[in-house]
């Protein structure tokens, strides 16, 4: 069996796999998976205002799972995603609150802001990654609380007077649409799913079709065989952190310019950047990929919402589903290993 097709087939096993162990469990706690099942996709996709907030949360779960899947393709582990996603919510905001601009400048220059923002934080580990080897996983889970306690002290004392939660940005710096929220039934959609998805392709073009993506690539296949090639590992480390931080803010911009048009005191993470970490693994590190795994992952947060209504499901039960998915998907070794035995099979 090619590797091509083991790629799409091992992820497709591990979300059958979640499923079917989640579906025991709620058997053993008392449940009707059936009936759960069936609320989940009703939640989802029941009606038009459901599928709105679907793909209102897909928009930034896809930049999430690109900033994740970009860096592990230059074999780099990016768990800041998080406090990038932070800081891109909080510039973005920052920008729409405090200038009257026209839209056509406005908007951009907030959409800018968040992402040179999560770049920026993004710079850090990179640097002390490719100048003085310090492990980026450790750099980048310091940042993620560095980011959260650092936004709320410019929140309450920078952006407001001891207040909780800033105004409401500009209308001008604002990606809500009256005409999309209208045809879902008033959600909470905006025109932020353009901007996902013109992402993956980006990553897609960047990564597969020009030269840097291939030295990019290089570097994560081998860094000493890149280095002996004559490619600057160390420069291609930090670019490939920027990239992974500028996509990380550009999420956080979604929700601070699209589904919020606010940013608040946070107790804890948003989970964004890491249900990021999950999605880059179910999309195989791929564009592609990510954009599906996203859809999967938006559709089970936003149809889980209506399992306890409908079929007195705790959604809690979907977390364990998506915890199982990733699980399978961590173990996909063992899911080749059986896919390879089939395919020797198949031969003989």
């Amino acid at each position: 069996m090619s590797k091509r097709l083991q790629g799409i087939i091992t992820p497709i096993i591990a979300v059958l796999l979640g499923i079917i162990v989640g579906t025991i469990i709620m058997l053993v706690s008392g449940y009707n998976p059936i009936s759960a099942y069936n609320a989940l996709w009703n939640g989802a996709f029941g009606e038009v205002y459901y599928f709105g907030e679907v793909v209102r949360q897909v928009t930034p779960y896809i930049l999430a799972g690109l900033a994740v899947a970009f860096a592990f393709r230059v074999g780099l582990f990016n768990i800041g995603v998080e406090g990038q996603f932070i800081v891109g919510w909080l510039a973005a905001v920052w920008v729409g609150t405090s200038f009257d601009l026209p839209k056509i400048i406005h908007l951009p220059l907030a959409i800018i802001a968040a992402t040179v923002a999560g770049a920026l934080w993004a710079y850090i580990p990179g640097l002390l990654k490719a100048r003085l080897r310090v492990h980026e996983v450790i750099v980048t889970i310091m940042l993620n609380y560095t980011a959260l306690h650092v936004s709320n002290y410019l929140i309450k004392n920078v952006l407001t007077n001891h207040k909780d939660r800033t105004g409401m940005i500009k209308e001008s710096a604002s990606l809500r649409s009256d005409w999309l929220q209208s045809i879902t039934d008033y959600s909470r959609l905006h025109w932020g799913i353009i901007i996902a998805v013109i992402c993956c392709f980006i990553m897609w073009f960047l990564l597969e079709r020009t030269t840097k993506g291939f030295e990019l690539r290089a570097v994560g296949f081998n860094q000493d065989a890149a280095q002996y090639a004559g490619m600057n590992v160390n420069r291609t480390i930090i670019l490939s952190m920027v990239i992974s931080g500028a996509f990380a803010g550009l999420a956080g911009a979604m929700d601070g310019l699209g589904t919020f048009g606010y940013v608040t005191v946070k107790s804890g993470f948003t989970g964004v950047g890491f249900d990021g970490i999950a999605i880059a693994l179910l999309g195989g590190n791929t564009a592609l990929g990510v954009f599906f795994s996203a859809i999967l992952f938006g559709a089970l947060k936003v149809g889980a919402l209506n399992m306890p209504l409908e079929a007195g499901v705790p959604n809690e039960l979907v977390d364990i589903i998506i915890a199982l998915i990733v699980f399978f998907v961590a173990s996909s070794y063992i899911i080749r290993v059986v896919l390879n035995r089939f395919g020797k099979k198949d031969v003989k």
